[in-house]
């Protein structure tokens, strides 16, 4: 292109001071011009088409790396919930089986307490009557002593 900007501009000169200057010369050269911006035109379109095609790879790498970046938080999250759920079950049936026992524990107590109510009555049913039988016994043989007045 700068060598048919020289030639432009050598045959401008050259129209200038010569008289017998043929201007088809000129219209040549403008047809050099017009090809050559043609060639440079094509020449950019095929770098803008070799660009845009590597930002298309660029992005699928870009979205592909995405995808596997995604696809392993969402393993990595998958495996967190089913530990934790692992974690709450274990401590779920801990808490099921404490409650049980206490369960047990709290009728074992009331059987405890049942009986040693029943025995405490039992024994307070028997000095009583203890006390009684002495007390008849007490009496009987009291009244059977006659008194030497």
């Amino acid at each position: 292109m700068e060598a048919l900007f020289t030639e432009f501009s050598f045959l401008s000169d050259e129209a200038l001071n010569d008289k017998r200057f043929d201007p088809s010369t000129i219209e040549d050269l403008m047809k050099l011009f017009e090809v050559e911006s043609y060639k440079a035109w094509a020449n950019l379109e095929l770098e803008s088409d070799n660009e845009v095609e590597k930002s298309q790879n660029y992005m699928d790498a870009a979205e592909d790396y995405l995808d596997s970046v995604m696809d392993s938080a969402m393993a990595e999250f998958r495996q967190f919930e089913e530990e934790m759920n692992r974690v709450c079950e274990e401590e779920y049936g801990s808490l099921v089986g404490a409650a049980e026992t206490a369960r047990k524990l709290g009728n074992n107590l009331e059987k405890a307490a049942t009986f040693a109510s029943r025995k405490y009555v039992e024994a307070a049913v028997n000095s009583a009557a203890a006390s009684m039988r002495s007390a008849v016994k007490a009496i009987s043989s009291h009244s059977k002593k006659v008194h030497p007045s």
